[in-house]
């Protein structure tokens, strides 16, 4: 049998933000499975900032979403017919062909997620690439050491949310968090486990974070840019180190902006800034899954996550989360069929 399965198609290249006349809810076939396929039923899509930098044009470190086509990004489902014995139907699988309800996949090309370990949707969050980010960008990219003083910023959301935790359990000493508003500020000291929280709607985030930590900052893990990056620059510590993660203050800016003002202090405090890509750091996850296996089974973990319901809304959900509305890991539920 085949399933008709709607999906989101890129129909226009934003300028700015992102609107609804960008893209379109399409319904499509999916036919059954030929060898080394299956198909699988999506329970959960993720949303990610990345996606927007797919909406451009031009290259990236991942591929463009083409125009009429149906976009891409990681899924978590059930699979609902196989031609590959290895993927039986009844697993649940995670692969990167969401953002729609059924999706054809190589058997090659998903991941049995053990569903005793963890809920189905973690794969996507902390037990993903999401956590695997936070995890390797404190481990390898900027190492936190025994006692350093660690900023992160966008620390409320996705990555952020589980980094601070990560950076305690790594030795840091003092863990500073941004977030914007005041529920979330006080949801990174009550639950995520931050010393201190700053509200970067309030203004000034250089001044706040001058007064967070005033020995100064070792590592910064940077998921906004703009002025938070240039803030970090101006607290950091001889030989500190940034893990260059996101920029999302930028994505919708339709000229590039100005470099950090204080971009030279990083020649004099030999800071290393460095870009983080996750697909240089799988070779970690064996271990990475293992020791964040353990501490959500003990508690010892808080991974918080928004849900939006229904695929008609993912689109929504994206601009929300864009707009900083999600605390945690956004996710798309879709009901089953």
């Amino acid at each position: 049998m085949s399933f008709s399965s709607r999906e989101w198609h890129l129909v226009a290249r934003p300028v700015g933000e992102p609107t609804t006349s960008d893209v379109a809810l399409e319904t499509a076939t999916v036919p059954e499975p030929g060898p080394g396929q299956v198909v699988v039923r999506n329970d959960y899509i993720s949303v990610d900032p990345y996606m927007r930098g797919r909406m451009n044009e031009g290259e990236s470190y991942i591929p463009q979403f083409e125009l009429g086509e149906a976009m891409t990004g990681s899924a978590v489902g059930t699979v609902v017919a196989s031609h590959a014995p290895q993927v039986p139907v009844g697993a649940t699988v995670t692969h990167f062909l969401g953002w729609r309800e059924y999706s054809l996949v190589g058997a090659s090309d998903v991941q049995i997620a053990d569903i005793d370990l963890a809920p189905a949707q973690a794969y996507l969050g902390v037990l993903g690439t999401t956590g695997l980010t936070a995890w390797a960008s404190l481990k390898e990219v900027a190492p936190v050491k025994e006692g350093d003083v660690v900023f992160i910023s966008g620390a409320a959301g996705a990555v952020g949310s589980v980094a601070g935790q990560f950076a305690r359990k790594l030795g840091a000493s003092r863990v500073i968090g941004s977030a914007g508003g005041p529920a979330k500020v006080k949801r990174l000291t009550e639950d995520f486990g931050f010393d201190v929280g700053l509200d970067y709607r309030a203004g000034d985030i250089a001044g706040q974070l001058a007064a967070a930590a005033p020995d100064g900052i070792d590592v910064y893990l940077d998921n906004v840019g703009g002025d938070h990056l240039d803030a970090a620059l101006r607290a950091m510590n001889l030989r500190g180190r940034v893990a260059l993660v996101g920029a999302i203050s930028m994505y919708n800016a339709t000229e590039l902006p100005a470099g950090p003002p204080h971009l030279p202090l990083a020649i004099g405090k030999r800071i290393n800034l460095r870009g983080m890509n996750v697909s240089d750091h799988f070779h970690l996850v064996p271990d990475f899954a293992q020791k964040v296996g353990g501490w959500l089974a003990d508690g010892s973990l808080v991974a918080d996550e928004t849900v939006v319901d229904g695929i008609e809304n993912a689109f929504e959900a994206f601009q929300a989360m864009m707009r900083g509305a999600n605390t945690g890991k956004m996710l798309v539920r879709l009901p089953r069929g």
